[in-house]
């Protein structure tokens, strides 16, 4: 059994990380609400006290990142860093961070999402940091330390968030969140790093 940290636990994505993780130990994590320690992923102190609460961890499963929706002839350039910060820069100093704390031969796996692969109108700051996550993943494996690893979930809309962004994505088929959560227990729980694992019907 290992011990999990899962930020954005009670969204509609932390709740498909944890049908994967359903053998481990799991801290959730989160902005507000119901969870063991409150966290602000855009707050590099707020990361680190998060870390140094928990102790002793052998994975982080981030499943949050807010992104800003306008068209790109629009878009503010602090819409695009609201993004940049959160989606990316939050994700990135999570691993920059939490690889001092993490135990030997743990991972982090990050969230991107499928729009950076198959664009929708209005989702310009997302599909561009979800591809930058995905490159940063499969890069910076190669550089991790003490056998830590890294992957990325790259996933559809779920079913469960289907009456919220269905009417974003026509022609895309949403998947279950047991699906998605699969995804997330084989990188929790399998050997691989460095990889995105796409998860689309």
């Amino acid at each position: 059994m290992k011990t999990v940290i899962l930020i954005g636990a009670r969204g509609k994505m932390g709740q498909a990380a944890l049908t994967g993780l359903g053998k481990h130990k799991v801290i959730t994590a989160g902005l507000s609400g119901d969870v063991d320690h409150i966290v602000d992923i855009t707050d590099e102190q707020s990361i680190e006290a998060l870390y140094q609460k928990v102790g002793h961890f052998d994975a982080v499963v981030n499943t949050v990142g807010v992104c800003e929706y306008a068209p790109f002839t629009e878009m503010s350039e602090s819409q695009w860093m609201t993004t940049v910060m959160s989606k990316m820069m939050g994700q990135i100093n999570l691993v920059r961070i939490g690889q001092k704390y993490i135990a030997d031969g743990g991972s982090f796996t990050l969230i991107s999402g499928i729009l950076n692969v198959k664009p929708i109108p209005l989702a310009i700051a997302d599909a561009t940091t979800s591809g930058a996550i995905d490159t940063f993943a499969k890069c910076v494996a190669h550089e991790m330390p003490r056998g830590i690893r890294i992957n990325v979930i790259n996933p559809t809309v779920l079913k469960e968030a289907w009456d919220v962004y269905g009417e974003m994505m026509p022609g895309f088929e949403p998947v279950p969140s047991t699906l998605v959560g699969k995804a997330f227990e084989r990188s929790v729980d399998g050997f691989i790093s460095g990889q995105v694992l796409y998860v689309d019907a």
